[in-house]
């Protein structure tokens, strides 16, 4: 069992500019099933292989495709989004990044009480290796079936902690990148609690950065109602002056506590070599 993407996956691509038609390709070698791509004037034409169509309606009717990805460059994203929520596709993943805030306001607004899951945008995407189901922009090469879920607001980091967790012979079951833009739609907490009632999941590593209070809210709902072996990793220390994205929420712990409360004397930061996952996932 997985989460969110699976073998049941029919993955529309929404935008097949010069990344949309790599990253598509690339989908397709790694095993995902590639049944349409969007283009407003590449209508009846072929990708790769894959039938073009102009409308995700008209996609989504002939082919039946239940996942669709969004390539679509920033001014136009929200549209996209909006327009694959309208012909009822059930996952939207929006790799897209620099997306108007407002934009996406109005995009929370429209999915607001609806059954549509939003994953991103600003994100690398979702996978799950043990069904070769690769919707975005990650590595496939670096994953390996298993039973350990990922969540990630970081494609770069994500790739590493994989990466790690691979060379340990330690597999995932899914990898969720929430995405790292002031307005996504799937936050840490939903996607932790997925893995949390996936039975196939058995543990669960979080992968976070600093600014907002995202990871500390997950970290409360962990606490609460989590009961699997969960592994949490915070990137970075100081925050860029001015940069709304990283500034931490008023009342969090990382905007009201002094740096030297941060780490006790006796407890210095392991270095990055000795950092191991050996126990994660196993009996």
């Amino acid at each position: 069992m997985s989460v969110l993407v699976d073998q049941n996956t029919r993955l529309l691509v929404q935008g097949i500019g010069t990344e949309g038609a790599n990253h598509m390709r690339r989908s397709i070698a790694y095993g995902t099933n590639v049944v349409a791509a969007i283009h407003p004037r590449r209508g009846g034409e072929q990708q790769d292989g894959v039938p073009i169509w102009t409308t995700v309606d008209a996609a989504v009717r002939e082919t039946g495709a239940n996942v669709s990805i969004i390539f679509v460059p920033a001014p136009g994203a929200a549209d996209a989004i909006l327009e694959a929520h309208a012909a009822g596709v059930p996952l939207i993943v929006c790799i897209t990044e620099g997306i108007p805030v407002m934009d996406m306001v109005k995009v929370k607004a429209a999915l607001a009480g609806s059954t549509t899951v939003l994953i991103g945008p600003n994100c690398p995407g979702v996978i799950t290796p043990g069904t070769k189901t690769r919707v975005g922009i990650m590595p496939g090469d670096v994953f390996l079936p298993g039973n350990v879920g990922v969540v990630s607001r970081s494609g770069t980091l994500v790739y590493e902690v994989v990466a790690q967790l691979t060379n340990e012979g330690i597999g995932q079951s899914t990898c969720i990148g929430v995405g790292g833009d002031p307005i996504i739609g799937t936050r840490q907490i939903e996607a932790i609690r997925m893995l949390n009632e996936d039975p196939d999941t058995k543990a669960i590593v979080m992968v976070g950065e600093i600014g907002g209070s995202a990871e500390q809210e997950a970290a409360a709902y962990i606490k609460e109602h989590v009961k699997k072996p969960v592994v949490a990793f915070i990137a970075g220390r100081r925050h860029l002056r001015g940069a709304a994205w990283a500034t931490p929420a008023p009342s969090s712990p990382a905007k009201t506590a002094r740096p030297r409360a941060r780490r006790p004397p006796s407890a210095p930061p392991a270095p990055t070599s000795a950092i191991r996952p050996r126990r994660l996932g196993r009996p």
